[in-house]
């Protein structure tokens, strides 16, 4: 049985790897994660939520209303609602366990 080069397990120096990064850093060892998104499944997907929930409370703290996030987001009033009430639930749970708040 006759090996090739994929085959095998190679030193990063005996192996042809270009690092092309991906659209949030130009190569993996200038990436701003601790950890490739990419590297558990959903993970870019999760990501753009998370940034997308923040982007929606900081909006809604400045006065823009339900219907307005949603149309801006491209997403229906029920997403931006329980955008919303997730950050509530999390502020009350920070309150009662005696966060820094109190």
């Amino acid at each position: 049985m006759v090996l090739d080069e994929s085959d095998l397990d190679l030193l990063p120096e005996y192996c042809r790897y270009q690092d092309d990064g991906c659209e949030f850093a130009d190569s993996c060892l200038n990436c701003p994660f601790p950890e490739c998104i990419y590297a558990q499944p959903g993970g870019r997907q999760q990501w753009l939520k998370k940034l997308r929930g923040k982007e929606v409370l900081q909006l809604h703290t400045q006065g823009k209303g339900v219907k307005e996030l949603a149309e801006m987001f491209g997403v229906s009033q029920r997403t931006i609602q329980r955008i919303l009430k997730r950050d509530m639930d999390n502020h009350q749970k920070i309150k009662s366990c005696g966060g820094a708040n109190e």
